[in-house]
């Protein structure tokens, strides 16, 4: 690949500074990694920003001077991802030939559909559908909203209660679904001044899944609904008031026409792994495999959208333990191993890109893998490693996903106080390992209030405390790669996702494309053993398409759906699979 002369400049102007590595996992080393990564020349590492290509140039140059092998495309293994989405040219929203002003009036939703639609319009109050636990509220009851546009109240006649049945229906995503459910051919929200008293509009941000709906979705200041509502002798302010106060729906038609034109460009961005292979030593084990990986991407400028917990303000997200750190762990694995050539397994030295994304960068790798799978033994990802507190804590997860995790790491361990977590799911790269049958080592220091903040940056980190837990690792995996039986896998936990809050009742048993890579339904990336999914017959790689013959296009209409369903029933599940729809019944 090839960098832009200035990137190229700079990255040449930092590797001809780098003397040979120090074969020893030492704190300068580790600090020297962290301080660049963590600059501000890389603007926060964000997939497909210069600063993210110049983060990989610099980790395929430390692999290639440690003497690896670099696997892929000289290290590197490109994919593309979706980071944003931005307004089009042609956005339009038209009353009684009157053209409103978008971002002052009118905005379309980041999932609207790009389309033109005109049509009548029908207010349907919250746009709720809800019978659970004595609450039987039907917004759609006795108003025709086919193919016509629906205006719906932001919030829902409970907004202030957080322990409200109303919460988990009340979300956007949830509203669009329920309406697309009953045919709509267009939906606008709008807030009361109850709900939202400056009734400011939501920026258009992207939410980390790039599937849209069929239907344009847009939100509207509450005093062009208001001349909309006019001739009925109401408005958006009295609608609020009376629902919240009646606690019952009231819907009804409008005898207006409304013309929208929406139009949303999503930016897909090429970004990558680094990989780098150390052949094992052994003529025989040298065939088997471990992984030592952890992303090295961030958050950029931060932003609505981006993941940053103060998402209204725009600065450069550093990500000093976020995950400059774990990488820093693994150049200095990478140089040690290799120094030493002891290891009688192959090691394979991997970073991964856009895992801030939805953990793209580790499924890219385990879909396309440099070696075959069933060889590889175990996974160690290193996520934040750079805030060893005083009490010397460590958390490991997937600690019961080899039947000789916890003995291993009782064994090398000096005096940290280790925090064991059991599952080998959780929120980071190892995820996509573990559900291919991979014992796997979740390292971290754990997280802290300047996590996804501006304020993770390289003074905070603890580098002496990162040399530590490198070194204590290090003995764990030459443990690995020499003992004469491989490690043990052990199912410990679902390989899915936890259920949010607790507010399912069920579960399928999978885990699913978080991002929306695949524009037809849901795409399955694993199933859980005995689970309802496996033992109905889902199969990894199948495309969920509908529930109970209700569309699932992502995952946010999958968890909706399942907020539905109860313990006990059958379902019906339509999948594709090898380009061909299949029926299957779910006992769950």
């Amino acid at each position: 690949m090839k960098l832009p002369v200035v990137s190229l400049f700079a990255a040449l102007t930092i590797f001809s500074c780098q003397p040979k590595f120090n074969p020893e996992i030492t704190v300068v080393d580790i600090q020297n990694t962290i301080n660049y990564l963590a600059s501000d020349s890389l603007k926060g590492r964000k997939p497909g920003d210069s600063g993210d290509l110049l983060t990989a140039n610099y980790i395929q140059s430390k692999f290639k001077n440690a003497g690896l092998k670099l696997l892929y495309n000289d290290g590197l293994q490109q994919f593309g991802v979706i980071t944003s989405v931005k307004l089009g040219e042609y956005n339009l929203l038209e009353i009684d030939n009157k053209r409103y002003t978008l971002k002052e009036d009118y905005q379309p939703f980041s999932f609207s559909a790009n389309t033109t639609f005109e049509n009548e319009v029908v207010f349907v109050g919250y746009g709720l559908t809800v019978n659970k636990d004595n609450i039987d509220w039907n917004d759609y009851n006795n108003v025709d909203v086919e193919g016509k546009w629906v205006i719906i109240l932001n919030g829902d006649p409970e907004f202030d209660k957080s322990e409200s049945v109303f919460v988990e229906y009340s979300d956007t995503r949830s509203k669009v679904l329920n309406a697309t459910d009953h045919s709509v051919g267009g939906i606008i929200f709008v807030s009361g001044p109850a709900y939202n008293k400056t009734d400011e509009l939501s920026p258009v941000f992207y939410d980390k899944n790039s599937s849209k709906y069929n239907v344009p979705v847009i939100q509207v200041k509450r005093a062009i609904i208001d001349s909309i509502l006019k001739n009925t002798g109401t408005s958006v302010t009295e609608l609020e008031s009376e629902l919240i106060k009646n606690m019952a729906p009231g819907s009804f038609p409008v005898n207006q026409k409304i013309k929208a034109t929406t139009e949303l460009i999503q930016n897909q961005v090429n970004t990558q792994n680094v990989a780098g292979l150390l052949p094992g030593n052994d003529p025989v084990f040298k065939n088997e495999y471990i992984v030592i990986g952890g992303h090295h991407d961030h958050l950029g400028m931060g932003g609505h959208g981006s993941g940053s917990r103060v998402p209204d303000t725009i600065a450069v997200h550093n990500g000093a333990d976020d995950n400059a750190s774990g990488v820093a762990a693994i150049i200095e694995l990478a140089e040690k191993f290799a120094a030493q050539n002891n290891n009688k397994r192959s090691i394979i030295f991997t970073t991964f890109g856009a895992e801030e994304m939805g953990l793209v960068g580790s499924k890219a790798f385990v879909n396309e893998p440099p070696v075959d799978l069933n060889n590889v033994t175990a996974m160690f990802n290193f996520d934040m490693i750079g805030r060893l507190d005083s009490a010397n804590n460590l958390s490991i997860g997937g600690s019961k996903t080899a039947l000789e995790t916890e003995a291993l790491l009782n064994q090398y361990n000096t005096d940290f106080n280790l925090l064991l977590s059991e599952s080998g799911y959780g929120p980071s790269d190892h995820s996509s390992f573990y559900v291919q049958n991979i014992p796997v080592f979740f390292i971290s220091t754990g997280a802290h209030s300047d996590y996804h903040t501006p304020n993770d940056d390289t003074n905070l980190i603890n580098f002496e405390g990162a040399q530590k837990v490198t070194s204590y690792a290090y003995n764990i995996i030459l443990d690995v790669s020499n003992r004469e039986k491989q490690l043990t896998f052990n199912e410990a936990g679902e390989k899915q996702r936890p259920a949010m809050g607790g507010r399912f009742k069920v579960t399928l048993g999978i885990m699913p494309d978080f991002a929306g890579m695949e524009k037809r339904g849901l795409r399955i990336d694993a199933v859980t053993k005995g689970k309802p999914a496996q033992k109905g017959g889902i199969q990894k790689g199948d495309i969920i398409t509908a529930i109970d013959g209700k569309k699932v296009g992502n995952i946010y209409d999958y968890m909706n759906r399942l907020k539905t369903l109860e313990a006990g029933k059958t379902i019906s599940v339509d999948v594709l699979r090898d380009e061909k729809q299949v029926v299957l019944l779910i006992q769950l």
